[in-house]
């Protein structure tokens, strides 16, 4: 009876996956930049980022919630996890620095819940109005914060899914939006000793989003007198997040204290082209772990037709420390994504297990 309640629970979360999707992903590559809130789309952590997001099918732990909420179940006791990323690199500068930070806690015995913090820095800018084209008012500091509330479970012991709502806030110094988003995901373990994965995670769905505030509105006059004048106020438009579907497949080689994970997937996105990831990752005792991915979209290697900044290949490492009898653990982890015409994304991370 339980394994049937089971099995009845996976099948009400793929439902809640799949039925949505004939409305979300209606659109095609000629939408790309109508979607708002594209921070959504940045993997702020070391260890997914490195093999290009390819292992949907079998991420485990806290970095999870921005791959695929089902692999927190598989958090053990409590995980803690941070990283810095230099989001597009501009000599010793970048377009933003990404700080982030996430916590999970296994509840019950089969139960995880988690949460995440990530924040964009874009550093200070100079104000400029049309009749101070060149500056001297001034400067402002824009604020993109996503945080991440979700909970993930184990239903048996080959079917692990979980949940994700995640706020979004978008703020300069007179013009802010707000909205809502969210994710959900499944992971399907089989094999002779576990080793081949399927996932399914659907990412960003949610309302529309629009913008408001002081910097939309102005002194406008009423009549023909112009003693009287009054504040109008601009509406902006609402956009629309930028939902997207992963489907992945992963598979693990053991030999020894040596395994070797192939990971693919395929990812739908409704406001810009269809992605193909392809990863792999080298592990000794799961003490030091070496991965490299590549991100395939139509025209992603003309120039001419190229439509990300990304140019596909990533690659990164972890050094995984033991400390103590307990099972804790402290990790390092490193990512590097190529861009043209910047000079990379960097990442780098601390992992600590308890």
């Amino acid at each position: 009876m339980k394994q049937i309640n089971n099995r009845i629970k996976v099948i009400g979360l793929i439902a809640l996956i799949l039925l949505p999707l004939n409305t979300i992903f209606a659109g095609n590559p000629q939408r790309a930049g109508q979607a708002g809130a594209s921070e959504l789309l940045i993997n702020p952590w070391a260890r997914t980022s490195g093999w290009a997001g390819a292992n949907i099918a079998g991420v485990r732990g806290l970095e999870g919630i921005y791959s695929n909420v089902a692999g927190l179940a598989f958090t053990e006791k409590t995980e803690l996890i941070f990283s810095q990323t230099q989001w597009l690199k501009i000599g010793d500068d970048a377009v933003s620095n990404i700080s982030s930070f996430g916590f999970s806690q296994k509840v019950g015995e089969s139960g995880v819940l988690g949460f995440s913090v990530m924040s964009m820095d874009f550093g200070k800018i100079e104000i400029t109005t049309t009749g101070s084209p060149d500056g001297g008012l001034g400067t402002f500091a824009p604020k993109f914060m996503n945080i991440a509330l979700s909970y993930a479970k184990i239903f048996s012991n080959s079917i692990y899914g979980g949940m994700t709502i995640k706020m979004i806030s978008e703020q300069i110094s007179n013009v802010g939006a707000n909205g809502v988003a969210l994710d959900a995901g499944i992971q399907y373990v089989t094999g002779e000793k576990d080793n081949l994965k399927f996932g399914i995670s659907l990412k960003n769905v949610g309302p529309r989003m629009s913008f408001s505030g002081d910097g939309l509105s102005f002194r406008g006059i009423v009549g023909d007198a112009d003693d009287y004048k009054m504040t109008v106020e601009q509406r902006s438009s609402e956009v629309e997040l930028p939902a997207l579907l992963n489907i992945g497949i992963s598979y693990d080689i053991n030999v020894l204290k040596h395994r070797i994970t192939g990971a693919g997937t395929f990812t739908s996105n409704s406001f810009q082209k269809d992605q193909y990831r392809l990863g792999c990752e080298y592990s000794y005792k799961e003490l030091f772990m070496l991965r490299t991915g590549y991100t395939y979209q139509e025209g992603v290697t003309d120039p001419s037709t190229r439509t990300t900044a990304l140019r596909g290949p990533s690659a990164g490492f972890t050094v995984e420390l033991p400390m103590g009898s307990n099972g804790t653990t402290f990790g390092l982890d490193y990512s590097y994504r190529h861009t043209d015409p910047f000079q990379g994304s960097h990442t780098i991370g601390a992992t600590i297990n308890l």
